[in-house]
């Protein structure tokens, strides 16, 4: 299949990286990350919009879009210490989730085979199922954990009648063997979905979910903490899916489902930066950025850095591999003094 490019707006690479096409391997032979855009909102049960997200993800940042991020904080370059590619737009079409979900799954199986990180830039939260799937088919069913963090547990039974949708991608995923429920980490849970019923099956899958509540009292690095020592026991690897909504509105006002009372832009960012240098990291992806809902690209910006944080997280993990050194976020950037 040739590749289709970018269905809504110019076709463009994420901060200027180079392209390739995820149908052709030899285009990518090498690469430690291949982006992947995913703009499909067919599952979204309220606010819409999220088609749109892969290309202003790509887009949103006030620095020239020369294929290079240099982190102030990790000391190295995201987008040129590793080597990442971007594969374009999958064709998704929002009335087929069916063929669309299959396309997307085809691409994060293509691009694992061929020893890449898929990172995938939504969409809804529907594009989990693909997205994990495509992972695990090539790793092995059950041996890759996921950290999901989100307002929603996203593990309901059906949406509309659809047992697609981006209320469900999780039980999907849990049902297909896929992930093991016990290897299910949810990070920033809150508000008033779901309901009795739907957090009894979580509990019979041993889920382990993290509400705001329980976050703010013993604090999110405690949280992680915790989480990474699960995620990490009987398994190879770690697949990062982050909801933009995760967040509280006021820092992400543009996705569909917002939710009051979320983490902070800083403690996202922290966190994921943290789970891709302490993890091994074998797929992410960053969805619900409906820019329509947006307020001056501050969603947008925000998912923008989620990716970059990720991709300087796996940089210096590989570069400190290398050299036995350890990353420390204490230290200083500079200091002057005597």
């Amino acid at each position: 299949m040739a590749r289709y490019g970018a269905q809504y707006g110019p076709d463009i690479t994420f901060l200027g990286v180079e392209p390739c096409d995820w149908a052709d391997p030899a285009t990518y032979d090498g690469a430690d990350v291949v982006i992947i855009g995913a703009p499909y909102d067919g599952g979204a049960s309220h606010r819409g919009g999220a088609r749109f997200g892969p290309r202003h993800i790509r887009q949103s940042c006030y620095l020239g879009h020369d294929g290079s991020r240099p982190s102030l904080a990790m000391r190295v370059d995201g987008l040129r210490d590793i080597r990442v590619l971007d594969a374009g737009d999958v064709e998704m079409f929002a009335g087929d989730a069916e063929r669309s979900l299959g396309s997307l799954q085809e691409a994060v199986y293509a691009v694992t085979a061929a020893g890449a990180i898929p990172l995938v830039l939504g969409g809804d939260h529907s594009i989990a199922l693909p997205d994990a799937s495509g992972v695990a088919q090539h790793l092995g069913a059950g041996r890759v954990s996921m950290i999901h963090f989100d307002a929603h547990a996203d593990t309901g039974d059906s949406s509309f009648g659809s047992l697609i949708g981006h209320g469900q991608p999780m039980r999907r995923l849990i049902e297909s063997g896929a992930v093991r429920g016990d290897r299910f980490l949810q990070i920033g849970l809150r508000g008033y979905w779901p309901g009795p019923e739907t957090l009894g099956w979580m509990a019979q899958q041993q889920m382990r979910s993290y509400e705001m509540s329980e976050i703010t009292a013993r604090g999110l690095q405690a949280c992680l903490t915790e989480a990474f020592d699960i995620a990490l026991d009987d398994c190879d690897a770690v697949f990062l899916s982050v909801d933009i909504d995760v967040c509280d509105p006021g820092h992400a006002p543009g996705t569909g489902t917002p939710e009051p009372g979320g983490l902070t832009a800083r403690e996202l960012l922290d966190s994921v930066r943290r789970i891709a240098y302490e993890l091994p990291v074998a797929g992410i992806d960053i969805v619900e950025v409906s820019p329509p809902y947006d307020q001056a690209d501050i969603t947008a910006f925000l998912a923008n850095r989620v990716v970059l944080e990720s991709l300087s997280g796996i940089a210096r993990r590989r570069r400190d591999a290398q050299t036995g050194e350890r990353w420390d976020p204490a230290t200083p950037l500079l200091d002057g003094r005597d």
